[in-house]
């Protein structure tokens, strides 16, 4: 090979590299994290009594008066010896939370990818009170040293966006959130539209949280008393809709969303799938309390590998699932995405969010649907049909 041809292939190949970090770095935002330590001393802390967090990816262009607040998702823990073994990991202390985290999804900056909110100020707050951020007890147990603080971290980070970020400036924003985050989206939602002014444009999404009050396969309420004993240890019942506890005789149920939504007044979307997988794996399927012979391990994994009466089954959830849904009843300013897939994604993972492979109802991914909705381009209230629809949702 002669010297100009080793000089291309050179070149060439520092282009490839350098293409290489471009395109990584563009998939997946490196965002440092914030440590909020001024709030300790408000109360707002996490289980542990360690400062909250938050990610925060400022706005440009266009997108400088836009809001984005992503609340993160990890489940929740219902008693004082659950709540001490989260408070040792990621979701219960900020001791254990990465220094940084990427933005990809509805964080994401890449136009193509992300192309009604890559330019917003996008924020993810990080999870480590085990309540969906709303739980609030004055008392410390000196035993265990837990802090059941939730909404406290909820509003001393708001209070940091508003005033020392300005997001009290506003025109647009969301409040989002997955999983365990989206139940904490619809439960705010009313309070977050109050930080802004009545000219600004404000919505919320609920991704993967529309968890539903439905029995295990053998008639047990577990996924009710469960909630319950997560509402009472962490003092929850007052932070949940007021229209909604004054009409219950046991306010927990308000920690429902198809219950706590009725109630809710700003516009609301709601993405999840009719078979989520958690919710299979935890409300009609519960381990350890609903199969004790493990029948249904394997159909639990993989809904392609379930038997004709399981599948059955599922179908009767969809149907009580889509129920709890239309229990929210009509309205115009609502939006929802109801999926066929048998997982428990959120919309920060690029490919479900928008990509080739995404879901779509209507030709539209999640990404489409949302953002037409938010801007007014059009409402979006879409089912996908039954299984096997969705059988090869990647």
């Amino acid at each position: 090979m002669d010297c100009s041809s080793v000089f291309m292939a050179a070149i060439y190949a520092v282009l490839v590299s350098l293409l290489f970090i471009w395109t990584t770095t563009e998939a997946n935002l490196i965002v440092n994290t914030t440590f909020l330590e001024s709030s300790i001393a408000k109360g707002a802390v996490c289980l542990d009594g360690s400062a909250p967090a938050f990610n925060f990816h400022p706005g440009t262009g266009s997108g400088v008066y836009s809001w984005l607040i992503q609340l993160q998702g990890g489940g929740w823990c219902d008693s004082a010896s659950d709540c001490q073994d989260r408070a040792t990991k990621e979701y219960g202390t900020s001791k254990n939370i990465s220094k940084i985290s990427y933005f990809m999804g509805v964080l994401s900056n890449d136009s193509e990818l992300n192309p009604d909110f890559y330019n917003w100020n996008r924020v993810k707050i990080r999870y480590c009170d085990g309540s969906s951020y709303i739980g609030d007890i004055e008392e410390v147990d000196p035993a265990t040293n837990l802090h059941f603080r939730g909404a406290r971290i909820f509003k001393a980070i708001m209070d940091e966006l508003l005033y020392h970020k300005g997001m009290i400036y506003a025109e647009n924003a969301i409040l989002s959130g997955t999983s365990a985050g989206g139940l904490g989206a619809i439960l705010h939602c009313d309070k977050f539209r109050l930080f802004f002014s009545l000219t600004a444009r404000v919505k919320c999404i609920s991704d993967a949280g529309f968890f539903i009050n439905a029995k295990t396969i053998t008639g047990e309420p577990h996924i009710k008393e469960y909630f319950k004993r997560v509402v009472t240890l962490h003092g929850s019942a007052k932070n949940l809709p007021l229209s909604c506890t004054f009409l219950s005789l046991d306010p927990s149920v308000c920690f429902f969303p198809q219950y706590a939504a009725q109630h809710i007044c700003t516009p609301l979307f709601i993405i999840n799938s009719a078979y989520d997988s958690w919710q299979i794996n935890n409300i009609l399927v519960p381990e350890g309390v609903a199969d004790p012979q493990h029948v249904w391990d394997t159909c639990k994994k993989d809904i392609n590998k379930c038997s004709p009466s399981q599948i059955q089954t599922l179908q009767e959830f969809r149907s009580t699932f889509l129920e709890a849904l239309n229990e929210l009843g009509p309205s115009i300013s609502r939006g929802y995405f109801i999926s066929s897939c048998h997982f428990h994604h959120g919309i920060e993972i690029q490919s479900y969010w928008s990509n080739n492979n995404s879901p779509t109802i209507a030709n539209k991914t999640i990404a489409e649907a949302v953002g037409d909705w938010f801007v007014g381009r059009s409402g979006f209230q879409g089912v996908y049909c039954p299984y096997p629809c969705g059988k090869f949702c990647q």
